[in-house]
């Protein structure tokens, strides 16, 4: 009898405890975070063409968003991110295992990485950003109505703007120089924009071509024979060669007006750009739309760039003889980095 008692205990004991860990199993899985309450998984591609400052930043501000809003990468968020380091073919092969993965969305940085997501799924939802004409591109069908599985936030420039500051700083400027890689559509893009407005201002220019960062030095050599300014838009492999530009430029005398910040930090001269950081953030508030609202990137209007700042190079424009006015002061900086 006294076996038979405690063995009975044994059970009563055991039983209870399956009870209350089962019952504790059960909480713990309806238990989410506010913005994300089911806890559910999501996996997202992100494609970025090259390594550089500008298209770093716009991934971070992607992802920052996301975990802001609940979707924490190694908890319910689960990240395939990819670099081609500048090489198309790799775009290629990342798209084909971003398919693969089946992911959730895709996230694409600059105009060639959506260009190669876009070309292997109709299906899986593309948000891009660091693209500057979603239409010239032809991702969309137009910004309003994008009309596929494209969306996402354009990185154009106020390039008058930025024309309109050259000529404040630099007054006497007669010709201006273009550098952009030819197979860019966002540089063409932006180039053109520009001398338009050179026209209307009776400006002249010229410009030199790349096809890949091996002939960035020759053409800054060439070009600052023709010109007294050289304009350089948002274009990936000057971007990451900027050091390389300012080198030969500026020992020239020639000042380099560039299309965004980063570029100033790496050696150019001034600009009033775009944050990159600022058009990540855009993106990533639209793929939450996608995965938690269950929007249609068909209808899902491309966005502009709502955020633009100056920057200027102090150690150049000193170099250069440029005089900084005092309401741009404030907009200075002296580090520079110039590892090339």
């Amino acid at each position: 009898m006294k076996k038979s008692s405690i063995f009975m205990l044994l059970l009563t004991v055991l039983s209870l405890a399956f009870c209350l860990t089962g019952c504790g199993g059960d909480q713990t899985t309806q238990q989410g975070s506010a913005d994300n309450p089911n806890n559910e998984q999501i996996k997202i591609g992100i494609i970025q063409l090259m390594d550089h400052e500008a298209l770093n930043q716009a991934q971070q501000g992607f992802i920052d968003t996301l975990a802001e809003n609940g979707y924490q990468a190694g908890e319910n968020l689960t990240l395939l991110i990819e670099n081609a380091q500048g090489d198309i073919n790799n775009l290629a092969t990342i798209a084909d295992k971003f398919v693969a993965e089946n992911v959730d969305l895709a996230f694409t940085i600059a105009t060639p990485s959506t260009q190669a997501m876009a070309s292997k799924t109709t299906t899986i939802p593309i948000v891009a950003t660091a693209v500057t004409s979603f239409t010239v591109a032809r991702l969309v069908q137009s910004d309003e109505q994008p009309g596929g599985n494209i969306t996402g936030a354009s990185d154009l420039n106020p390039i008058t703007d930025q024309i309109d500051l050259l000529l404040q700083l630099c007054p006497d400027v007669q010709t201006v120089g273009f550098l952009y890689t030819a197979s860019e559509d966002n540089s063409t893009l932006q180039c053109n924009i520009a001398k338009e407005y050179l026209d209307t201002l009776q400006i002249k220019y010229v410009e030199r071509t790349i096809t890949n960062t091996n002939d960035i030095q020759q053409a800054v050599t060439a070009i600052v024979e023709e010109c007294d300014a050289i304009y350089i838009p948002t274009d990936n492999n000057f971007a990451s060669a900027m050091p390389t530009v300012a080198s030969i430029a500026q020992p020239a005398g020639i000042p380099i007006l560039g299309g965004e910040v980063h570029q100033v930090e790496r050696g150019a001269t001034f600009t009033k750009g775009i944050t990159y950081y600022g058009i990540g953030c855009q993106a990533g508030e639209m793929a939450l739309d996608i995965l938690k609202n269950g929007a249609n990137p068909a209808t899902m209007p491309i966005q502009n760039p709502t955020e633009f700042e100056y920057c200027i190079n102090g150690p150049a424009c000193q170099a250069l003889n440029i005089t900084i006015p005092a309401e741009l002061q404030q907009y200075v900086i002296t580090e520079i980095d110039t590892a090339a």
